[in-house]
């Protein structure tokens, strides 16, 4: 890429973080533009919890985005060194560095990678990753690009951050139980005018308050944090994940049909019953799905309704399933 190329590319991506734009949309647009400015073949970031220690999946572009993140936690994998060093890294080749850390599947070939961090006076909020399916991918001056690209984006996705904060759940960055009702209306009025289809999917873990009683409220919380994560990661970016309350969750899902929604959550469900590793612990998590599409006259709280019933009738069945409501009246399955 030439010089002018590039200044266009970064040109681009700091005219769109200067618009009030959500979080989601402002961290993928860093992340589609590093795979512009830098030759990799996947791009992603992680932002930190409250706490600073878990790096949590929030942006993915690039191959291999429909593939879950690996877990890390600060000081673990090359990014999590990041985040515990406030450096950036550059890997020439993964399987020579003790730091990396592979996925179970990974999903996607990872042999160099180059990492900076999101940071904010003294203050890490994330990591900017950067890989490539080939050795030595990567230069120096790919690094100082990265490091370009993070101190750059930093102030627009700070000021984002905060706006998601007031509507966020602090533990798993899913959308809190009050921002739903509002969403759900406004993208009822864009489907009613752009003539789109709509559904929603009401999830709720399985048996754990067992999950919590058995291993600890710590351990109860990381696990939130990776369904969370895996949920995010089969979904797309006009999805919404909402923390509803508890272990229970909602996705928003704009411009789809009963069918493809069905399907969609039959991904998540699959993703989420994966064995988890809980820092020793190994935890098998499963999860109840209903799933019910907007039928153009029903009100917000009948939507909701009707997922819900689905979603306890995939409880009834056994749980671990995913049932779809039909066009039935509200209150009845």
């Amino acid at each position: 890429m030439s010089d002018h190329d590039a200044l266009l590319a970064l040109l681009s991506l700091t005219d769109r973080l200067s618009e009030e734009v959500p979080l989601a949309e402002a961290l993928s647009a860093v992340t589609d533009a590093a795979l512009v400015l830098v030759p990799g073949d996947h791009a992603s970031i992680r932002l930190v919890d409250d706490a600073g220690e878990e790096l949590l999946a929030s942006a993915r572009s690039g191959e291999g985005r429909e593939h879950r993140a690996v877990p890390l936690r600060r000081g673990q994998g090359i990014a999590g060194w990041v985040i515990a060093n406030a450096r950036s890294a550059l890997v020439p080749d993964t399987l020579h560095d003790a730091r990396f850390v592979e996925g179970d599947p990974q999903g996607f070939a990872i042999r160099s990678m180059v990492a900076a961090p999101l940071a904010r006076a003294h203050r890490a909020l994330g990591v900017l990753s950067i890989s490539s399916a080939r050795v030595g991918a990567f230069s120096d001056h790919d690094e100082r690009v990265a490091r370009l690209l993070a101190n750059v984006s930093v102030p627009a996705l700070e000021r984002a951050r905060l706006e998601h904060l007031a509507v966020t759940d602090d533990l798993t960055l899913a959308y809190n139980g009050r921002y739903l009702v509002a969403r759900l209306r406004e993208e009822m009025d864009r489907a009613r005018r752009s003539g789109q289809a709509l559904s929603l999917a009401m999830l709720d873990l399985d048996h754990f308050k067992r999950a919590n009683d058995t291993h600890g409220h710590a351990t109860g919380d990381r696990l939130l944090r990776v369904f969370a994560d895996r949920a995010r990661d089969k979904t797309r970016r006009s999805d919404v994940l909402v923390r509803r309350g508890g272990e229970e969750f909602v996705l928003l899902l704009p411009a789809t049909r009963a069918a493809q929604a069905r399907q969609l959550a039959e991904r998540v469900r699959a993703a989420v019953e994966a064995p988890v590793d809980l820092g020793g612990v190994t935890v098998v998590q499963t999860v109840s799905i209903g799933v019910a599409s907007w039928d153009e006259s029903e009100t917000a709280d009948d939507l909701v309704h009707r997922a819900d019933l689905a979603m306890y009738e995939a409880k009834r069945l056994g749980r671990n399933r995913v049932v779809a409501s039909g066009n039935a009246a509200p209150g009845a399955l």
